[in-house]
């Protein structure tokens, strides 16, 4: 038995040193990629909760000032301001225009709670000046000062279409005429948010891309457009014949849902109450359960009343009365 075990668990020298090489080489690389894959993982950002102001293509605090055709795909929104100017010549598509009402102060609070979430996100890394000409992949970007742009940036999702994009701007945002973001690996416009800690200018031309939150105000020079929202906490939105449209995430990369209740009604179980939640392929919409009263398959056929018989009433026989006979003729 001992020969046995050692032919087993002994062997060549040489071939045992190999086989621990391999699997030390192995374990080696598992460490490796657990060490690159962990910070991808725990950098991952959720998306900044916009509110109601999800709705809005358009809000400020003080004034809406448009002039020119501008476009906006979304609802324009002012609060606490009570001047939004030039609709039209401007148009107002897919939403409506709310001023110092009920909706538009409950945008404007939940764009300040919007507004210190991007603005209280921990930096993944530290930018600078001009962002020309850098790809960037998903993360929390912070610039002490201000943050410009003066050709193309680009934004790598890497294969992740809910992959978010934050950069935080200490002052100012200046964007060039004719600058442009592209976004490529499955990036999404819905998914990128500039914080400004003063105001934003999107210059001539500039095809900018992202969820603008200033803290002060936004201006789109002439021929500007914005795929994203132009959101102004407390100055003015300045317009000159833009196009600005509401970003909505891709189907499959937000959840929606319905639910409802039906109530059913059967011969053996009584009665029986269930609910349905789906979720939408676009967030949008769900299938909603609808509520109603469910007859049984099974028809019960109702008796026939018979009418009953109509009472006889008795018949009362006439009395005959007798007829007293006549005397005879007296012939005396």
């Amino acid at each position: 038995m001992p020969r046995q075990f050692h032919a087993v668990s002994g062997g060549d020298p040489a071939r045992n040193r190999q086989r621990h090489h391999r699997l030390a080489a192995a374990a080696g690389l598992l460490v490796a990629a657990l060490l690159i894959v962990a910070p991808v993982a725990f950098s991952a950002q959720a998306p900044v909760g916009l509110g109601t102001t999800d709705s809005f293509a358009v809000l400020a605090g003080s004034t809406v000032t448009n002039t020119g055709p501008s476009v906006i795909s979304g609802s324009v929104g002012l609060d606490p301001g009570s001047a939004v100017t030039g609709f039209p010549p401007g148009l107002v598509l897919a939403g409506t225009t709310h001023v110092s009402d009920g909706v538009a102060l409950q945008a404007k609070n939940d764009l300040i709670t919007a507004y210190n979430d991007a603005a209280g996100r921990s930096s993944t890394a530290t930018i600078s000046g001009d962002l020309a000409g850098r790809t960037l992949t998903p993360g929390v970007y912070t610039s002490a000062s201000s943050l410009g742009l003066s050709g193309a940036l680009t934004l790598d999702a890497q294969g992740n279409p809910s992959a978010v994009f934050v950069f935080q701007a200490g002052s100012s945002l200046i964007v060039g005429s004719g600058s442009q973001v592209n976004l490529i690996g499955g990036a999404q416009a819905c998914n990128v948010y500039w914080q400004v800690g003063s105001s934003a200018t999107i210059g001539t031309g500039a095809a900018f891309v992202g969820n603008i939150l200033a803290l002060t105000s936004i201006s789109m020079t002439t021929g500007a457009t914005l795929n994203g929202r132009a959101l102004a906490r407390n100055g003015a939105v300045t317009l000159d014949t833009n196009t600005i449209t509401r970003s909505t995430c891709a189907a499959g990369t937000t959840t929606g849902g319905g639910s409802g209740s039906g109530t059913g009604t059967g011969s053996n179980t009584g009665s029986t109450t269930g609910a349905g939640t789906t979720k939408g392929s676009t967030g949008a919409t769900g299938t909603a359960g609808g509520t109603g009263t469910h007859k049984p398959k099974h028809k019960h056929h109702k008796p026939i009343k018979r009418a009953a018989p109509k009472p006889v009433k008795p018949v009362t026989p006439t009395p005959v009365i007798p007829t007293a006979a006549k005397p005879p003729a007296f012939t005396g």
